[in-house]
């Protein structure tokens, strides 16, 4: 993907703004003269990073459907306008051992996967409103390559890529698009507890600029539900999904979806 810039003035909205991602992520769209809210559950840390970065910051819980709303109307109330809202917020379990910790494990579908679908619902009226922009999902390649260690991020990241494909063609009608940014292993808090596994077998991680890089196109550049590889030493490319088999007639030939089941762009 090859970026154009994104239009002065426009207005962006990040949740999990003040992590690794986040924080590159806000650094480049302030260059370009957007305007950068961050969003992220309150600290002294928080706060200090978005004042570092010269970005307004709002306090978020991504679990509260009820506070999305509220934030994306006092974004609009202050601002005009919401053209982009990069969903970014996440985290990971703990654990890898063989038990499931079943609070765990819903606490990361809850921010990862419902703070997706919260954060879209949330701004999809909003975006309307500014005449159209874009959703960006941060997701991960747990989400297409489910990883053993973490089945609680696995299935959020996973669902949250089926909900962007799903929620594309309608999003699509209105000017909005949404996609998906799929990571593997970056340079974030998110990998610290195994950090000198990576050191020690000399695997290569992302920088959070690489990942910001692939989140800013996908503002100005990406496919209506698109999912985003990020690799080391690969950099950006759309994944490509397999087909399922279709199913068949009595006589043999490839059945038809009823219309209803079928996206607009197929009807």
């Amino acid at each position: 993907m090859t970026a154009p810039t994104p239009r002065p003035g426009s207005v962006a909205l990040i949740t999990g703004g003040t992590g690794g991602f986040g924080r590159a992520l806000a650094a480049k769209l302030s260059e370009r003269e957007v305007t950068v809210v961050l969003a992220d559950l309150d600290s002294e840390r928080a706060r200090a990073t978005a004042a570092d970065l010269g970005a307004q910051f709002e306090v978020l819980d991504v679990t509260d459907r009820a506070a999305n709303v509220a934030l994306v109307e006092r974004i609009e109330a202050q601002h005009g306008r919401l053209d982009a809202a990069y969903l970014n917020a996440g985290i990971s379990a703990a654990k890898s051992d063989d038990e499931v910790d079943l609070d765990e494990f819903m606490r990361v579908v809850d921010v990862d996967l419902f703070g997706v679908v919260y954060g879209t619902l949330a701004a999809r009226p909003a975006i309307q409103r500014a005449a159209g922009g874009a959703i960006v999902v941060t997701a991960s390649l747990a989400g297409l390559s489910p990883m053993a260690t973490d089945p609680g991020y696995s299935v959020a990241k996973g669902g949250a890529i089926a909900f962007v494909r799903s929620m594309a063609p309608r999003l699509a009608r209105e000017g909005t698009t949404i996609t998906a940014i799929c990571p593997g292993f970056a340079d974030t808090a998110i990998i610290d507890r195994i950090r000198d596994q990576f050191t020690a077998a000399g695997f290569p991680v992302l920088s959070a600029d690489e990942v910001a890089d692939a989140m800013l196109t996908a503002w100005t550049s990406g496919e209506p539900g698109a999912a985003y590889v990020v690799q080391p030493g690969v950099g950006t490319v759309p994944y490509r999904f397999k087909g399922v088999p279709s199913a068949r007639t009595q006589s043999g030939e490839t059945a038809v979806v009823p219309e209803a089941l079928r996206p607009p762009s197929m009807r």
